[in-house]
């Protein structure tokens, strides 16, 4: 069963070219977990994997749009699913009307147990790249966050 969820919108305080290239290489995001999380992941610049809770899932890039778009599909995951970067302008000059969608095969029972817990993270995630990109680091966020290239 197909489901469809669409974070909110934020305006990061980043031009669309510098916001979009932060996120072009998935080896950026192992430097972003905690050292013992490190070792169960697996990374290049289209693919990245991990092991957690016994599951395997993998996520590699599908499709990319410079400065506008990329796409990311599950490769190995135990449903499928695509998630869309949006990188859109903004009236504001030098910032990025960023936003997400994710798209996942879930059936029925998952879908009531992850529903709402993937709103939630997908809007926590725009939420996140606002604040850092304005020099703030959200609760629960590594202090070095700040390296990701915002």
């Amino acid at each position: 069963m197909a489901a469809q969820y669409k974070s909110k919108h934020g305006i990061v305080s980043r031009p669309q070219s510098a916001l979009y290239m932060a996120f072009t290489d998935l080896r950026r995001f192992v430097d972003l977990l905690p050292e013992d999380k490190r070792a169960s992941v697996t990374a290049d610049s289209d693919h990245i994997s991990a092991t957690v809770q016994g599951f395997s899932i993998g996520v590699r890039v599908s499709r990319r749009e410079p400065w506008s778009y990329m796409e990311l599909q599950d490769d190995g995951a135990p449903f499928h699913f695509t998630v869309g970067l949006h990188f859109d302008p903004s009236p504001e000059e030098g910032k990025t009307d960023f936003s997400i969608t994710l798209d996942a095969d879930l059936n029925l029972m998952m879908k009531m147990m992850l529903g709402s817990k993937l709103q939630e993270g997908l809007d926590k995630i725009v939420d996140g790249l606002v604040a850092v990109s304005e020099g703030r680091v959200p609760e629960g966020m590594p202090q070095d966050f700040q390296g990701f290239g915002l």
